[in-house]
């Protein structure tokens, strides 16, 4: 590695350590008491930093494979970010459109509180110090917006509601370890709560808006900095085919199941799929929701033994997984379960938190049969294996970089994959049928993030009969939505406010799952007479996994490198 090269990692580290939450998520143990800058002079100086970063990348020769990978790596990660600060919509940047309060003030404290090896004191400490500086970050806040997004402001609300309970387990927790600055934490916490309410009614009087489209030509520049080399109309067709092919798969399952089960020959989908959630449900002897999380731990158990038997995946030693249910401040962005990955520069284990979202409305996402397909997503094979790998990377720049259709077509592949090698076993058609219909989300999720982005209608149109006439966006692509999966109001709406807020994100799921199968498919067709079977998918996974987050066409690159494409 040459001395420029190496400069330049860490300038790139200290960059993308700047914000106090990454630091928090990341594993980085500097300066853990502060909250993050939402100030517009902090975001211009971090625009100018990475711009001349992005100058620097340009003056450096590699002198490897990897390096020049990892240099457009970091190149195209600059760009994403400046593009993400400078860009505007209705005259304005996102950020002075969208308060995120809540999840400031939240998220890092959470993390501190839950997923931290200091001792109690250290943890203690930061979090205090983060209460403290409350007041002054939400006036920071404040005043950086001009005219919000009415549903951005709606969540911040919804999410700022929720700090109370956290603040309340922080202080039992103090109070139960006899921590000698309790006072002063609760000191804080009564000013915070102040602070809180009023930003909550200064929120409530301020003058919002209910346009949020950026345009085509910013969604094609998002979707292009996200690593995604498709136009916008590719992905949309891609999305129709998807949606028209997985309907095929539901309604032959459909047909199936209802004779199976002796229901109405011309039972519909909705139908079969309440049935099969009656049918399916958790036993609940004490009415306790968190129980689900017991049954969760018998799953994960149960794939990982799977797994094992069979040498599917390799799997580190030093990992593990903490399933939890999703905190109150964080419920309104997650819709039924998320996993937040390993600190990728803590050493030690590399430990996933995956955050379930439990509730009476949404106890059908989580039955007998989907309870398997959600472990398999969120831990291992899925997300928690996949990044708990990558955090093991030696390259600073790839531990960093954010891969979404990387991340989302693996485990969104495997769903599917550990369907195939017949994990279910005589529940397959019930488990598929269920996975299929809830994965129909993938193709509902394209519709709706390029309509969200570009504000063009006919996106939503994917061969789905639907109302889509509302004029609310919000509610016609609400309609997509529940018409394709069936999801309940509240899982709906919780999905609606992530993708208006995550532009880019919520197509990578369909996206990333196409191009992880037409990869696997190359390889396959490349390694013909030489691997086959499960030796061919334990190559495949091996360097998948081991190579560290990059978007797909970066990863193709590894593949050839290795001649397996």
């Amino acid at each position: 590695m040459g001395e420029r090269f190496e400069n330049f990692c860490d300038g790139f580290h200290r960059h993308f350590s700047r914000d106090a939450n990454d630091r928090v998520v990341k594993g980085i143990g500097e300066r853990l008491g502060e909250l993050p800058d939402p100030s517009p002079a902090e975001a211009a100086a971090r625009v100018k930093e990475a711009s001349d970063l992005l100058a620097a990348a340009d003056t450096i020769t590699a002198g490897s494979f990897d390096e020049s990978l990892d240099l457009d790596l970091a190149r195209l990660s600059l760009k994403a970010e400046i593009h993400r600060d400078t860009y505007t919509f209705n005259g304005r940047t996102t950020a002075a459109q969208m308060p995120r309060a809540g999840d400031d003030i939240g998220d890092g404290i959470f993390l501190l509180l839950i997923n931290d090896p200091r001792p109690d004191g250290d943890r203690l400490a930061d979090i205090t110090a983060r209460i403290e500086a409350i007041p002054e970050h939400l006036e920071a806040m404040f005043a950086r917006l001009d005219t919000p997004v009415a549903r951005w402001v709606a969540m911040d609300i919804d999410k700022i509601g929720g700090l109370p309970e956290l603040f309340d387990t922080i202080g039992e927790w103090a109070n139960a370890t006899a921590w000698p600055d309790a006072g002063r934490l609760a000191s804080a916490q009564a000013r915070a709560r102040e602070a809180m309410t009023t930003y909550v009614r200064r929120l409530e009087g301020l003058a919002s808006t209910t346009e949020l489209f950026v345009g085509p030509d910013t969604a094609q520049r998002i979707v292009e900095l996200r690593g995604i080399d498709r136009p916008l109309d590719a992905l949309h067709r891609m999305a129709a085919d998807f949606l028209r092919d997985t309907g095929a798969i539901i309604e032959e399952l459909r047909g199936r199941l209802a004779k199976k089960y002796g229901l109405a020959a011309d039972a519909s989908v909705a139908e079969v799929h309440q049935h099969l959630n009656r049918r399916f449900r958790i036993d609940l002897p004490d009415g306790h929701l968190d129980d689900i999380l017991e049954r969760y731990e018998v799953e994960r158990a149960r794939i990982l033994a799977y797994i094992r038997e069979r040498d599917l995946f390799p799997i580190p030693e030093d990992q593990d997984i903490r399933i939890l249910r999703t905190p109150a401040f964080m419920a309104p962005s997650i819709p039924a379960g998320a996993m937040m990955p390993p600190p990728a520069f803590r050493p030690g284990i590399r430990q996933s938190l995956v955050y379930l979202t439990l509730s009476e409305e949404l106890i059908d996402e989580h039955t007998e049969i989907s309870i398997p397909s959600m472990m398999i997503h969120e831990g291992i094979p899925g997300h928690h294996l996949q990044l708990s790998t990558a955090s093991m990377h030696p390259s600073v720049i790839r531990r960093h970089v954010h891969a979404n259709e990387h991340a989302e077509g693996w485990t969104t592949m495997l769903e599917d994959y550990m369907l195939d090698l017949g994990y279910m076993g005589e529940l397959s058609d019930e488990a598929r049928f269920s996975t299929k219909r809830d994965l129909s989300r993938i193709g509902a999720r394209v519709a709706i993030d390029l309509f969200f982005m570009t504000g063009d209608r006919s996106y939503l149109e994917v061969g789905v009969d639907c109302d889509l006439s509302p004029a609310d966006p919000f509610v016609a692509a609400g309609n997509l939505l529940q018409k394709v999966t069936g999801f309940v109001p509240g899982r709906v709406e919780a999905e609606l406010n992530w993708y208006s807020q995550e532009r880019g994100y919520p197509l990578s799921y369909l996206t990333g799952n196409r191009m992880v199968w037409e990869l696997k498919a190359e390889v396959a067709k490349k390694q013909a007479g030489r691997l086959e079977g499960l030796d061919l998918d334990r190559a495949f996974h091996r360097l998948y996994l081991e190579s560290g987050n990059m978007p797909l066409r970066f990863l193709r690159r590894v593949f050839a490198e290795a001649n397996l494409i």
